[in-house]
């Protein structure tokens, strides 16, 4: 029995030696998302303000954590009028649901699995994943690349704001592509 005891206290005792906290480097951090537009073209965007951490086992090369935090109001499609329409109550709302957050589950192969929150409406996702490893930059500092990609239904999430079009279908499309580039600064 102590034989397992002093196994188990060594694993963890390595997992936290080769665990890392990194937080987001807002700098080298993209949150972009794209949409189809009268059914023709995609109107793409990103939201300029958001937050996050996450724990990377510098040993194994695995992602253990993520936690993400985007202000809805920062949404930029580069047309003023545009995002004042998607910060209104008939899109985002974002005098009512102000976050949008993401927090990972886990990660299996080349899939993160993870609950989204948008709108109030929290729901389970599943998003591509992408590890792009680790570097020490010029300046000494430990940073890891990581990529987040798929697409959700935005009525999931009780966004459902829409116009018939005359020819058939609609404004914009139901579904959204996200593309989320990040990269981490080990914290010490």
């Amino acid at each position: 029995m102590k034989i397992k005891t002093l196994l188990a206290t060594s694993l963890v005792a390595a997992s936290a030696l080769f665990g890392g906290n990194y937080a987001v480097d807002p700098t080298h951090t993209s949150t972009d998302f794209s949409v189809k537009h009268m059914m023709i073209s995609t109107v793409k965007g990103n939201f300029a303000t958001f937050s996050g951490n996450f724990e990377y086992d510098e040993a194994t090369k695995k992602l253990k954590s993520l936690n993400g935090t985007i202000e809805a109001a920062s949404i930029n499609t580069g047309i003023k009028d545009r995002d004042d329409h998607l910060r209104s109550a008939d899109l985002f709302d974002t005098a009512q649901y102000p976050n949008i957050a993401f927090v990972l589950d886990e990660v299996k192969g080349d899939k993160a699995y993870g609950k989204l929150t948008l709108h109030g409406v929290t729901k389970p996702v599943v998003l591509a994943y992408e590890n792009g490893g680790m570097v020490t930059d010029p300046w000494g500092k430990q940073r890891v690349g990581l990529g987040l990609s798929g697409k959700i239904n935005r009525s999931d999430f009780g966004i459902t704001w829409n116009k018939a079009l005359e020819a058939g279908g609609v404004v914009v499309s139901e579904s959204v592509k996200l593309d989320i580039a990040i990269e981490g600064v080990l914290q010490k």
